[in-house]
């Protein structure tokens, strides 16, 4: 398996859009409980990770959708019929804070992913290194980048799905809610669907403030049952907007064709 690649550069941004490497993010990042992290994401498919961003960085993030620089696409969903609202892919080279949390998360839930796919029975491994993984996509014709920012306001809303860009797919994200709820925007909760075999599906809704990341499954997890382990499928979704507007950041760690 690749052990090494070159990784995107990061450079600064203009002035009125840059965000700064902050190295309390990546200590934020490397100072959680993992080990109590991935009982919850084995226990429920998703895990809060408390104020992973500043109220500060979050604005400077949220402050970059309309700077057509930073991105490679622009998604209105009602033209695909993904429910309403819009989002930004970025383009490389990231900005520096996405990047380094995209560098700092992954190594702390690769181990989670390589132990769900031995449970599923599922040969796929995961590298290490973050950098070793998009070489893997790289190898394979995925080379867009997929961290996206998302922005709602009253009435949007983004129907249950998962994000799934080709062959290679890492089976976990984050996303990053960078507004306010209650003050910035109403309605909007992040939503978790689970399908069960042969049962009724499960519904979790994950409560997060302003800063909060949430890891879950992109696609599926392993469940233990009373005759072993069986897989279970997971999509998500963001509730109808009451009011307001609401800025998430998605890091998604697998690229895309």
């Amino acid at each position: 398996m690749p052990t090494a690649i070159v990784s995107p550069r990061s450079i600064a941004k203009p002035a009125q859009s840059r965000v700064e490497t902050s190295p309390n993010a990546e200590q934020r990042v490397d100072g959680y409980d993992w080990t109590a992290l991935a009982s919850e994401l084995d226990n429920c498919g998703a895990a809060v990770l408390p104020q992973l961003l500043t109220p500060q960085e979050c604005a400077e993030i949220a402050a970059l959708y309309p700077h057509e620089e930073h991105f490679r696409s622009h998604i209105r969903m009602a033209r695909h019929g993904f429910g309403k609202g819009e989002y930004r892919y970025f383009k490389y080279p990231l900005p520096d804070l996405l990047g380094s949390l995209r560098t700092t998360l992954y190594p702390h839930l690769a181990p989670i992913a390589n132990g769900w796919n031995a449970r599923m029975k599922i040969e796929t491994r995961y590298p290490a290194r973050h950098a070793e993984f998009l070489k893997l996509c790289h190898d394979a014709g995925q080379t867009r980048p997929t961290p996206l920012l998302l922005q709602y306001v009253a009435g949007d809303y983004n129907c249950l799905h998962q994000d799934l860009y080709g062959d290679l797919a890492f089976p976990l994200q984050v996303a990053i809610l960078l507004s306010e709820p209650g003050k910035d925007f109403t309605g909007g909760e992040f939503a978790l669907t689970e399908q069960r075999p042969r049962m009724q599906s499960r519904i979790e809704v994950m409560p997060l403030r302003q800063g909060d990341a949430v890891a879950f499954a992109v696609h599926h997890r392993p469940v233990q049952g009373t005759k072993g382990t069986y897989r279970v499928n997971l999509r998500h979704g963001v509730s109808r907007i009451r009011s307001g507007h609401r800025h998430t950041v998605g890091i998604i760690f697998h690229d895309a064709r």
